[in-house]
């Protein structure tokens, strides 16, 4: 506050200023979208001329959109639990091991947050297609783990940097095996982390749609394909309607995970103290 007060006024009130122009930037896409689901004639238009609830109606009854949340829900299920287990387990190997080759292999773990997703589903396409496997919901599922996978590590392995490694040499010390310590210390502690990677794996994997787009079928297509299909037929507000479910849902999930978890502290971008 001292360092804010020593400012002249006119940076004093350019750095809120900025503040707001840049929110105001984000957000204004998303309040166009979702005032444009309200309209009540089958075309996008801002603002509408008159208001109506039949889109969102059309969002849950549409069969595509069932159909793809259904497998939009099993793809998220999987590849999430799949990119925890596999990801804590590599958090505690590359925290509490040395060995060779140790930031070759961080470095190939986090590349998919830099190798462009359409790169990596059409690398699955190809790779399953010269080798005669079926199309189905395991490859998928496979993408959805190589995608997600850098999260869950960046949040568990924040966890093991604040992980107190004494409450766990008391707990062998006192005679606890190394799995009962596991799950009686390292895990509940672990368990904010844990949460919080989870979350983010689902939520990505769930809007996932580039590399889905070349990996799945008519019978595996997630919700974000089937919303593309839907937009190369029709240009009704129904997918206006979807997109302001989707960031209301998602909004609530975030907020509630901040709430009780504290996610900027899971993610080491506040101070734990």
């Amino acid at each position: 506050m001292r360092i804010r007060s020593s400012l002249p006024l006119p940076l004093r009130v350019a750095g809120p200023l900025l503040i707001a122009i840049l929110l105001a930037f984000v957000l204004l896409p998303v309040v166009v979208v979702t005032i444009a689901a309200f309209n009540e004639k089958a075309i996008l238009a801002f603002p509408p001329e008159s208001y109506s609830l039949k889109w969102f109606a059309r969002v849950f009854s549409y069969p595509d959109f069932q159909e793809g949340f259904r497998s939009s829900m099993v793809v998220t299920g999987w590849s999430s639990f799949l990119a925890l287990v596999i990801g804590t387990c590599l958090s505690i190997a590359v925290k509490r091991l040395e060995f060779k080759g140790k930031q070759l292999l961080l470095a190939i773990l986090h590349s998919p947050l830099v190798v462009p997703h359409f790169t990596l589903g059409l690398g699955l396409l190809i790779l399953v297609s010269q080798t005669s496997v079926q199309r189905g919901y395991g490859i998928v599922i496979l993408c959805h783990v190589m995608l997600v996978l850098p999260f869950v590590l960046r949040s568990v392995y924040v966890s093991m940097e604040n992980l107190d490694e004494r409450l766990e040499q008391a707990a062998a010390s006192l005679g606890a095996s190394p799995v009962r310590v596991l799950f009686t210390i390292t895990v509940p502690l672990l368990a904010p982390g844990l949460f919080g990677g989870w979350l983010f794996a689902a939520i990505m994997s769930f809007s996932e749609f580039t590399a889905s787009l070349f990996v799945t079928t008519q019978d595996t297509q997630t919700l974000p394909v089937a919303m593309y299909n839907y937009v190369r037929e029709f240009a009704d507000p129904t997918l206006a309607a979807l997109s302001a479910v989707y960031i209301a849902v998602t909004a609530a999930l975030l907020a509630f995970a901040n709430y009780f978890l504290g996610l900027g502290k899971v993610l080491n971008i506040e101070d734990s103290h």
